[in-house]
């Protein structure tokens, strides 16, 4: 195979090309490896040839957060660099694809679920006690290897490394984050701090949707979508193709999505803890009986509650205004 291998005008030296994983308005994700030593790597090239500062800013973002992190859950960065006109990041690889492009959800066995769920939930935490909030956790962004059963998670290009920040008032189009995981927090609609807790919710739709094999919020309208996160409650998760859905099940995963923050889990240890015991009753018992969830739920970071508490017409208000936006 030729040393620089040319797909639609890409040239990328010191690298060959194997494989094509990945196609978006703003990134080409490509399988391959360096030519140097052989290393396997996953190449991310920015699509356009003169970046927009904002895109700019992402690429590096995303680079450095990751170069910085040391974590086995999280996909390791080795380079940035700028050639012919194009944006290269080299990253680790370690035969794995997205969960989204594997298509495993609403296929899952019951205990397979729960395995890969314990798994994005304990690196997630490690990614939180690092003081990052990821704000795009979703099937794209967890790379799965079926062979070796290894999970990681990706793409920090809008991450904070800050345990809060507050989000500005946007138009649904240009929220940052991807529009159906998006936490109500991250609307920039709630008059609040977004922390580390939004990342629980997209956490809560993601489990969602690997249960059932459906997002619980659909539309083609951005503005509804967005409607839908801060007002509408999922509905019930029952059954998927695998069969019934125990009951304990459906509500840690409605307990992720909960509105408020203060409403719902507190800490990655706690959903764990909780997925768990699941998981040890699944193989113990052949079946997962009900329980009081959180009850290893403690929180290792101070917040002060930021409900509106006897407020509800005043919420109804605003919720009818945005609609009509």
């Amino acid at each position: 195979m030729n040393s620089e291998l040319r797909t639609q005008n890409l040239s990328i030296s010191g690298y060959c090309l194997t494989e094509q994983l990945y196609d978006s308005s703003a990134s080409l994700v490509y399988r391959g490896y360096r030519e140097a030593d052989k290393q396997p790597v996953v190449l991310k090239i920015l699509q356009d040839a003169i970046p927009t500062p904002e895109s700019l800013a992402w690429f590096k973002r995303e680079y450095q957060v990751a170069r910085n992190l040391n974590l086995a859950g999280v996909v390791k960065a080795y380079a940035c660099f700028y050639e012919q006109q194009q944006m290269v990041m080299v990253l680790e690889d370690f035969g794995g694809y997205s969960l989204a492009r594997l298509g495993v959800a609403g296929n899952l066995e019951l205990g397979e679920f729960l395995e890969l769920a314990i798994a994005i939930t304990q690196i997630l935490g490690q990614i939180h006690a690092a003081h990052i909030i990821h704000k795009d956790i979703n099937p794209s962004n967890i790379i799965f290897n079926p062979t070796t059963q290894v999970v990681k998670i990706i793409d920090f290009g809008i991450s904070t490394v800050l345990s809060q920040e507050n989000p500005t008032f946007c138009h649904p189009n240009v929220v940052e984050g991807t529009l159906p995981y998006l936490s109500p927090a991250q609307t920039g609609r709630m008059n609040r701090a977004l922390d580390y807790r939004s990342d629980f919710y997209s956490l809560g739709i993601t489990f969602y949707e690997l249960l059932t094999g459906r997002l619980p919020f659909t539309s083609d309208e951005p503005l509804e979508l967005v409607h839908c996160h801060l007002a509408k409650q999922p509905p019930p998760l029952r059954e998927s193709s695998k069969g019934e859905i125990p009951e304990v099940i459906g509500e840690i995963v409605l307990k992720l999505m909960e509105k408020n923050p203060e409403d719902g889990y507190q800490s990655a240890y706690g959903i764990q803890a909780d997925l768990e015991l699941c998981l040890h009753q699944l193989q113990t018992q052949g079946q997962i009986a009900s329980f009081p969830l959180g009850r290893q739920d403690i929180s290792d970071k101070f917040h002060i509650p930021q409900k509106l508490y006897g407020r509800e017409p005043e919420i109804e208000t605003l919720l009818a205004a945005f609609e009509r936006i």
